[in-house]
């Protein structure tokens, strides 16, 4: 029985294999970033969890398949100095404890692909360094994912210390539990639910339009 391209995907991303990984992806006949990660990157790491979740596969695995994973992203979306220098801003991070980062990378490469300048801190950032560097870079938005459950309460205490910022900037809110739960409670109506790559693509073309618009 013939298996799925994400399975395909996932089972390089499990062997370690760089190479073919990379080879698979270029041979997709759509090389859209909204496309890749919305039907091949995104399912495949969501394969790869349920495995770890069945006991198929151990923590080194799905360690090896996100390193492969991310090496993948990285190299297939290089971000050339001409289009680091955009007037529009954002950072994107993890909560402190949090270490799912690929999702909200691929959403910071999807504000990359329309020009903006980004800052990306990856997984486990304290609320400290988060908020000095924002009143230091002042981006326009500011991107946290957050995966874990006893991690709601952090995720209440990053919007409200990062709405404080004298610039006010947009706060988005993604990762594994904005699919799953009512985030809105730990928002304080400050910061804006993701709850897919779809949605932010979304947001951020309207985004755009309404500043070109004003």
């Amino acid at each position: 029985m013939a298996i799925s391209d994400v399975e395909k995907l996932a089972r390089l991303f499990l062997d370690g294999n760089h190479a073919e990984a990379m080879r698979f992806i270029k041979q997709q006949p759509n090389q859209s970033r909204m496309v890749l990660f919305r039907d091949l990157f995104t399912p495949a790491m969501y394969f790869i969890g349920e495995l770890w979740e069945n006991n198929e596969i151990s923590v080194a695995d799905e360690h090896l398949a996100t390193g492969v994973c991310d090496f993948v992203l990285s190299r297939l979306f290089r971000v050339s100095e001409e289009k680091m220098s955009g007037n529009n801003k954002a950072m994107f991070m993890c909560l402190q404890g949090e270490q799912h980062y690929l999702g909200i990378k691929m959403i910071k490469s999807l504000f990359e692909e329309r020009d903006w300048e980004t800052k990306y801190y990856g997984a486990s950032l304290p609320l400290e360094y988060a908020l000095k560097s924002a009143l230091q870079w002042k981006p326009e938005v500011i991107g946290l994912s957050v995966s874990i459950v006893y991690n709601l309460p952090v995720l209440k205490n990053y919007v409200r210390t990062l709405a404080t910022l004298p610039h006010k900037p947009v706060i988005l809110i993604g990762g594994r539990l904005a699919k799953k739960y009512d985030l809105e409670p730990y928002s304080n109506n400050q910061g804006i639910i993701i709850n897919n790559l779809e949605q932010a693509e979304k947001w951020l073309d309207e985004y755009v339009e309404k500043r070109i618009n004003a």
